[in-house]
């Protein structure tokens, strides 16, 4: 009998496949159907205060008289985020009486004074744990690395001061020294990584030659991104790393836990194939363990990262050349 027991944060998850912050994860009634179909734990739908800030100015829009006062203004602008915060307080605490899976709680902030009152609201409400959800796109031609890399240890070191739950921060690959800037966001006291972090990207209209949405889901050749650097990563830092982006099938759930993830996100599977799909996935994990006889997860864990693979190398590989050198059919 194979166990799929994993921690993750300190959290005892009954499986490592977690379901990724998403409209999927944003009422109750949908997380009870996901913790149902299987769901080791969930990340509820992101918080954002650039949403809280467009539902203020929308309604400012409609309110507007020509006769401004600033201090109801002010006072408007407090009660929506109140309310924001009140509703996504009941999520969690819904979620927490609907289930007997981990919730994590997930925040996307643009001030560092936010960060803080969305942290200290959700770990009182129930939350399990939290998963800041912090990108920050380097396009300002202006601002340094450093600086950027500032930004994060700032909303880091200012959450890890007002909450006890377990932390994890979710970011992006843009960082000119990645495996470097892994190694110091494990060094601060956060429980986990996630990596890496899915963003809206823009496309072109060829029509209307305007800019419009790219693509929202992933394919499943995403996965290879994050492979690469749980690999190169899981065994050089003290803290757990979970996959995220491109992880549809058992077989990259597989790929990813051997290259050292604790957990790994599914999203856009969902999103296409509907929660049974992750019985599915679990069940295949747990058929593939019973033929290469491990009976549990950390008995694989981390065998094809950096630390055991015969050729570390071949991770830090990035030409094609040797590939397409030794290959004849492609002519």
């Amino acid at each position: 009998m194979t166990n799929l027991e994993t921690d993750y944060l300190g959290l005892k998850l009954r499986n490592p496949i977690i379901v990724g912050s998403s409209g999927l994860t944003s009422t109750p009634v949908q997380i009870k159907r996901l913790a149902d179909a299987g769901a080791g734990a969930v990340v509820l739908k992101s918080i954002f205060e650039e949403e809280i800030a467009y539902e203020y100015e929308k309604n400012i829009a409609l309110e507007s008289t020509g006769h401004e006062f600033y201090e109801y203004y002010d006072y408007f602008d407090y009660k929506i985020k109140e309310q924001n915060l009140e509703k996504y307080s009941r999520l969690i605490y819904q979620a927490k009486q609907e289930t007997d899976i981990p919730i994590i709680a997930s925040a996307n902030a643009v001030s560092h004074s936010e960060w803080i009152s969305y942290a200290a609201k959700f770990e009182e409400a129930g939350a399990d744990a939290l998963e800041i959800n912090a990108f920050l796109l380097p396009s300002d031609p202006n601002k340094t690395s450093a600086e950027i890399e500032a930004e994060y240890f700032e909303i880091i070191n200012q959450i890890l001061k007002y909450v006890k739950i377990p932390v994890a921060l979710k970011i992006g690959h843009y960082f000119s020294g990645l495996a470097n800037i892994i190694t110091q966001f494990s060094k601060t006291g956060i429980k986990g990584l996630v990596l890496f972090n899915r963003t809206y990207n823009p496309d072109i209209d060829l029509d209307t030659m305007r800019l419009v949405p790219a693509k929202i889901f992933s394919s499943d050749w995403e996965y290879v991104l994050p492979l690469r650097w749980i690999a190169l990563m899981s065994g050089r830092v003290n803290v757990d790393l979970s996959a995220s982006t491109g992880i549809h099938n058992t077989d990259e759930v597989i790929k990813l836990i051997l290259a050292g993830a604790k957990t790994c996100q599914i999203v856009s599977a969902i999103y296409k194939y509907g929660p049974t799909h992750l019985q599915k996935v679990i069940s295949g994990l747990s058929q593939w363990m019973e033929e290469k006889n491990f009976n549990s997860i950390d008995e694989f864990r981390g065998k094809a990262n950096y630390s055991n693979v015969s050729d570390p190398a071949f991770l830090e590989r990035i030409q094609f050349m040797k590939y397409f050198g030794d290959r004849e059919d492609i002519l």
